[in-house]
């Protein structure tokens, strides 16, 4: 039992580390030059293409990515039925991100809502039907909610 609590401790300070420090990727941009095309790493030389300079392509790249991290943990660490609704902001900042990303696209942000549509409206159908079947179950908890604060209450017979 104690390796579990122990376990779940360590998972949730992770991802707790992940949210609080990601936010700061957004500001990554701000300290590369503004006139560089090329800008070599560790990893790789980094070009601008499309947006000729590497500044503003980390920062329109990381503006998509930050989101869609925080979108996804959003998504893998909520328990309500409702979940199934945060994909569909999550395959939006997906397919932006492909564009930024993609050097042969000439407008970013401009067709993904094309592509982003039969995800949307297949998310709208299940989570209507989910919430159909739902909804019975969701009245009893309510009605059992209040017949218990009913029954909190004392009442004199006269």
């Amino acid at each position: 039992m104690k390796s579990k609590k122990r376990t779940s401790l360590w998972t949730g300070s992770i991802i707790l580390l992940i949210v609080i420090t990601t936010p700061y990727l957004l500001y990554i941009h701000q300290n590369i030059s503004e006139s560089i095309e090329n800008y070599e790493t560790a990893f790789g030389v980094i070009k601008g293409g499309l947006f000729k300079y590497v500044q503003t392509y980390i920062y329109f790249l990381l503006s998509k990515f930050v989101p869609l991290i925080l979108l996804l943990i959003w998504f893998l660490t909520n328990k309500h039925w409702w979940v199934h609704a945060i994909i569909i902001p999550i395959s939006v900042y997906l397919f932006q991100l492909i564009s930024v990303i993609n050097d042969s696209e000439e407008f970013a942000d401009e067709v993904d809502f094309i592509y982003s549509v039969p995800i949307t409206v297949l998310i709208v159908v299940i989570l209507y039907y989910l919430r159909g079947k739902l909804a019975i179950y969701i009245l009893a908890v309510d009605l059992k909610d209040e017949m218990d604060e009913n029954m909190k209450i004392p009442k004199k017979i006269d």
